[in-house]
């Protein structure tokens, strides 16, 4: 025979279970606002690197790093961006009155606007010191607090947001430009090359060797691409000495002198040779995940594919221009390289993946232009 039970609550029991039930009612809403604010925490406290900050600038200006003997101490040989910190740091970007680097420490401001300004070589290397940045925040006003310079800088989209303010700046720039021909063609260059006045090159005192330069005439909107082999001009108030070439293509040889904006597009090395396009990257995997210096959009035959990143990633698999797939699973670790050498012509689709659990898809359109024989 069942039994009942009329059990009642007194009124201390009632009030104590209410406390309870409320209790774990705010512990719930606590929790479930911690996982939500979690995220955007994360997010604010994505202090840039050293490392990463530096790689942002030295990737924005599209120059190529060459290898050399000088390095910081705590750069290992092979790791992500150690041949672009060595060569840094041997052309004088990077300070190298000390042995250390320290990449893995939060970029502080002072360094961020000081590798800004002389990777964009606004002037000689003496004049790109901490005591001018007073006098380099005056005439390039990226940022109205020049306090606290020994603060972090702080995330990516900080630095990015300085980079676009002051390429923005320089591309509005007017600068005086002259020609020169006769009088030097056929002797050499500050570089070691014959001038020519018939080829599309230019001189600067500090735009670095094989820079191509967009130059646009202000008076009549022509402009020209010029490649950088030579140093002046040396006369007071002009900044570029065009070509005989160069400068009849924008403005009348008569005129001797004109007025242009200047825009520079990157290296000569990493313009397309069968396009005679600036080469594209496709460098993010997810949003922490980024390759270096990437997939390229369009690429030459025979030419070795050279991939690092700057996390672990992995190469899931290759689509071939006939359309067959191989499976490859390959996981990169940082200091890794994954190298892939395309030898037929056509599309190729690469599936990258990371630790957790991103995924993306990138093309690139090989071309025969650089075969031998072709």
């Amino acid at each position: 025979m069942p039994i009942f039970c009329a059990c009642y609550e007194s009124e201390t029991s009632i009030a104590l279970r209410r406390s309870f039930l409320q209790a774990t009612s705010v512990r719930r809403l606590l929790i479930a606002s911690f996982l939500v604010l979690v995220p955007f925490a994360a997010f604010a406290q994505d202090v840039l690197s050293r490392r990463d900050g530096f790689l942002l600038l030295w990737d924005s200006i599209d120059r190529p790093a060459e290898e050399t003997k000088k390095n910081f101490a705590d750069v290992d040989a092979g790791s992500l961006g150690a041949r672009e910190i060595g060569y840094a740091k041997a052309r004088g970007i990077l300070d190298d009155t000390s042995e250390l680097f320290r990449p893995e420490e939060p970029l502080l401001k002072e360094d961020a606007l000081l590798w800004l300004f002389r990777t964009r070589n606004v002037n000689d290397l003496d004049q790109l010191m901490s005591e001018n940045m007073s006098a380099l925040l005056r005439r390039y006003p990226i940022t109205h607090n020049d306090t606290n310079m020994q603060q972090s800088l702080g995330n990516r989209e900080t630095l990015i947001t300085l980079m676009r303010a002051l390429d923005t700046m320089l591309s509005a720039e007017v600068h005086e430009v002259s020609l020169y021909a006769e009088d030097f063609h056929g002797k050499g260059t500050a570089f070691g090359e014959s001038f020519d006045m018939h080829a599309l090159t230019a001189a600067h005192r500090t735009f670095p060797y094989n820079t191509l330069v967009k130059v646009t005439n202000k008076a009549n909107g022509k402009s020209v691409v010029v490649r950088i082999n030579d140093r002046g001009p040396y006369v007071d108030g002009r900044d570029m000495d065009l070509s005989l070439a160069a400068f009849t293509t924008i403005e009348d040889r008569s005129r001797g002198i004109l007025r242009a904006t200047f825009e520079r597009i990157g290296d000569a090395s990493i313009v397309d040779s069968c396009s005679t396009e600036k080469v594209l990257y496709q460098q993010r995997i997810t949003r922490e995940v980024r390759l270096r210096r990437g997939v390229p959009r369009t690429a030459e035959s025979g030419k070795p594919l050279v991939l690092m990143a700057n996390r672990a990633f992995v190469v899931r698999g290759i689509v071939y221009p006939d359309g067959t797939s191989r499976r490859v699973q390959d996981w990169v670790l940082p200091g890794e390289q994954f190298i892939f050498t395309p030898a037929e012509v056509g599309h190729y689709v690469f599936t990258f993946g990371a630790t957790e659990g991103g995924r993306r898809e990138m093309v690139m359109e090989v071309t025969g232009c650089g075969m031998v024989g072709e």
